[in-house]
């Protein structure tokens, strides 16, 4: 028996065992996958929480390290790039820091500043970007992207190291690529990561007056607090977003994106108003007019409102209204051009939380089967998390033998 199963066992959600041990949801994830271990105060509540002795809590640890072991390089890949990463941000922010010098001395007085000068132009940068985004969205397995996009950040804060014209271009191609980097980390998880890379391409969008790219950084953050529900940092984060936005393309639908995000933020503070009005405005993306250029870090297009406003109807609990619009986005994604896994998981996972919350086990059992088929195909973290949010709607559900295998095979799905 593992940890996960121990925890089922008793009845508890991860939100409850995190509750009666003091941490966050997100933690206990990661224990029951063998990322971390708990510290010496978290082992006595866990095994408080557990009712189990320390030495029994040892033996339900064991299996998730040995399977941590067992994975070998994957393992290695997965949890030993921060180290890297935070190497590459500090460099970054060092090159930062006399990328305004470089701008102003003389030549001579620029190399002198510079040890190795970096080969690569701006346009070059921004291409690769674009081109990596594609990837990115492509990707079955979203970490797969993880060792070019670390590549391409290095070859870059050597450009911007050994660059004498104004930094403006380069800086603007790392905002954008921290992004990238930020949703390959929130993909696998890996939270404080992925909050670190966005608040970097938010810092450098500022130096660089660049306010679409800021906001969308701002947004992607606000994801992160909304992962573990906090939805008042998240609403807050999103008004400054907002108010970035004003300031930015009026030819690009960034405002719009804030504003479909807003409404996952309202719906999830139970203000069913707000979440409407900023539906509405996400809605009037369709009137955009003229086409802005933004990369790969602005890819909203209004194409997913449908089954945004059935999950946040789902959220507010007003079911009849969510059934009817997510039904719609399933026609949708069946419609879209190339397969959409993870689109189609996310409407599927939702529809069964509808089945869930009604007591229906056939509609949990129906849809819930069929997204967990899609997880496993497209390989996404999202759509794992999405499920194991869904396990804790099963309630008394778990007595129907069908239910309670779903939830075992969504309970040993890799969230990686």
């Amino acid at each position: 028996m593992g940890l996960a199963e121990r925890r089922r066992t008793l009845g508890y959600s991860q939100e409850k065992l995190a509750e009666l041990v003091g941490v966050d949801r997100t933690t206990v994830g990661r224990w029951e996958r063998g990322a971390i271990q708990p510290q010496p105060p978290q082992r006595r509540r866990l095994a408080l929480a557990l009712e189990v002795s320390l030495p029994e809590l040892d033996a339900l640890l064991s299996p998730q390290v040995a399977g941590r072991e067992a994975t070998g390089h994957q393992a290695a890949q997965s949890y030993d790039a921060g180290d890297s990463d935070e190497m590459i941000r500090r460099e970054f922010l060092r090159i930062l820091t006399i990328s305004g010098a470089l701008t102003i001395l003389p030549v001579e007085e620029a190399e002198a500043l510079v040890d190795g000068v970096g080969r690569g132009e701006p346009a070059d940068f921004a291409r690769m970007n674009v081109h990596l985004w594609q990837v990115y969205q492509l990707a079955r397995s979203k970490g797969s992207v993880y060792p070019v996009v670390r590549d391409q950040l290095t070859t870059l804060t050597g450009a911007l190291a050994g660059h004498r014209g104004s930094p403006r271009p380069l800086l603007h191609a790392a905002a954008d690529l921290f992004q990238l980097a930020g949703e390959v980390a929130f993909d696998g998880s890996r939270y404080a990561e992925a909050a670190a890379s966005y608040s970097l391409a938010a810092s450098v969008s500022r130096d660089t007056d660049a306010y679409d790219l800021w906001a969308c950084a701002l947004v992607r953050h606000a994801y992160v607090d909304m992962s573990e529900r906090r939805y008042q940092q998240a609403a807050q984060m999103l008004g400054a977003a907002a108010r970035l936005a004003a300031r930015g393309d009026s030819h690009l639908s960034t405002r719009h994106w804030v504003a479909s995000v807003q409404a996952e933020a309202f719906a999830g503070l139970g203000d069913l108003d707000a979440c409407e009005r900023a539906m509405d405005q996400a809605e009037s993306v369709r009137d955009l007019t003229g086409a802005g250029a933004s990369g790969g870090w602005l890819r909203f297009d209004g194409a997913r409102l449908t089954e945004e406003r059935g999950s946040r109807y789902v959220q507010l609990g007003r079911l009849d209204l969510a059934e009817q619009a997510l039904q719609e986005a399933l026609k949708q994604t069946a419609l879209a051009s190339g397969p959409s896994y993870r689109r189609r998981a996310v409407v599927l996972v939702d529809l069964a939380v509808v089945g869930a919350k009604r007591r229906d086990p056939d509609q949990v059992v129906t849809y819930g089967a069929e997204a967990l088929g899609l997880a496993r195909t497209s390989g996404s973290g999202y759509v794992a998390r999405r499920l194991r949010a869904l396990c804790d709607e099963f309630g008394p559900m778990t007595r129907d033998r069908r239910v309670a295998d779903l939830g075992a095979e969504i309970g040993v799905l890799n969230t990686q």
